[in-house]
């Protein structure tokens, strides 16, 4: 409930605490908090008891935990009835990427040397295709392109 307070909030709570109540009234004030959160937390059983009795035996092993959508997902991709964990584990994301990698780099192997073969094959140094975007300038007498969702 309170993993991400650090020692030193958890001090500056108790120091507040004894400022606010007072030493004396304090311990009262905790057991009406820890009376509190209790009475909360048998409500909400009892009312998570009466959901199930009035959703029937069918849904005797349902989970109110399965309502968030990360849980429903996650339990959903783990059942084998779908048969994804085979289709999870033939997926080799490395060897994938290694195949991917192996085929750029021969195919600019092959460029580099057929471009150093021809002399005018490539305009570009070392062989290599500028793949980069430049806009392009539209000449003396031209008019820029009008975007009519700019104005």
């Amino acid at each position: 409930m309170f993993n991400d307070i650090g020692p030193l909030e958890l001090v500056t709570i108790i120091v507040l605490a004894v400022l606010v109540f007072g030493p004396d009234k304090l311990p009262k004030v905790i057991q009406d908090v820890t009376r509190t959160i209790r009475k909360i937390r048998e409500f909400s059983e009892s009312a998570k008891q009466d959901i199930r009795s009035e959703l029937g035996p069918e849904f005797k092993d349902f989970e109110f935990e399965d309502l968030n959508p990360k849980t429903f997902i996650r339990k959903q991709l783990d059942n084998d009835d779908l048969g994804l964990k085979e289709i999870r584990n033939g997926f080799d994301l490395k060897k994938e990427m290694a195949e991917v990698t192996d085929a750029v780099n021969g195919r600019e192997a092959e460029a580099s040397s057929s471009a150093a073969s021809s002399s005018s094959a490539s305009s570009s140094p070392g062989g290599r295709i500028d793949m980069t975007k430049k806009p392009e300038e539209p000449g003396q007498d031209e008019r820029p392109p009008f975007d009519a969702d700019a104005t």
